[in-house]
């Protein structure tokens, strides 16, 4: 499946007309499909499962320390005005007899950020599916983003972030959960 590249050309349509453009005007002519391709790539995540992205780089493993995976970059469209946030996901876990490549971890990451989200409910996604598939002991997950429908409109709050967690496992655990922020708060050297 993919998404109805004409059905997002002609809704484009509709909306600049409707905020009063000229839609044979030269600048505009190509927009629909260009917004069209745009979409499909944005909105890719519905049509591929974050759950197969893990399970194809399961890994037996005898490790039970914490595995932390920073700063990954996301961008996404808000549910509700269909506006773009963005920012930065920290994953951890630690294992219980199974590791995961870490590359799937960004690729699952980006899986999720490419639907219509919120950022609540993506920090639970990711989680949510590390425990699933990799069935580690525990997992910690923690966004920060800034979101263009705070910015763009309405309260128009320049600079401001949302942060969002979601803990799992012995994530709970005060000593657990300490070490997770420790890690993902501490300054990172940009020469490795």
């Amino acid at each position: 499946m993919s998404v109805n590249l004409e059905k997002i050309e002609l809704a484009t349509k509709f909306i600049l007309e409707a905020i009063g453009e000229d839609i044979d005007r030269e600048g505009l002519i190509k927009t629909p499909k260009r917004v069209a391709k745009a979409f499909e790539e944005i909105c890719s995540g519905y049509f591929k499962d974050p759950k197969e992205v893990l399970n194809d780089a399961l890994f037996e493993s005898t490790n039970n320390e914490m595995v932390v995976v920073r700063n990954i970059e996301f961008y996404s469209l808000c549910e509700h005005h269909m506006l773009p946030f963005f920012g930065r996901v920290h994953v951890a876990y630690i294992p219980d007899k199974k590791v995961v490549g870490l590359s799937k971890i960004p690729r699952m990451v980006e899986v999720f950020a490419r639907r219509l989200q919120i950022q609540e409910q993506l920090t639970e996604q990711i989680a949510d599916a590390i425990m699933d598939v990799v069935k580690p002991k525990g997992v910690g997950v923690v966004i920060h983003a800034r979101h263009m429908c705070m910015e763009m409109r309405g309260v128009k709050s320049k600079y401001s972030y949302t942060s969002s967690s979601a803990l799992r496992g012995i994530f709970l655990e005060e000593k657990t959960r300490d070490e997770f922020f420790s890690i993902i708060n501490a300054p990172v050297d940009n020469h490795f």
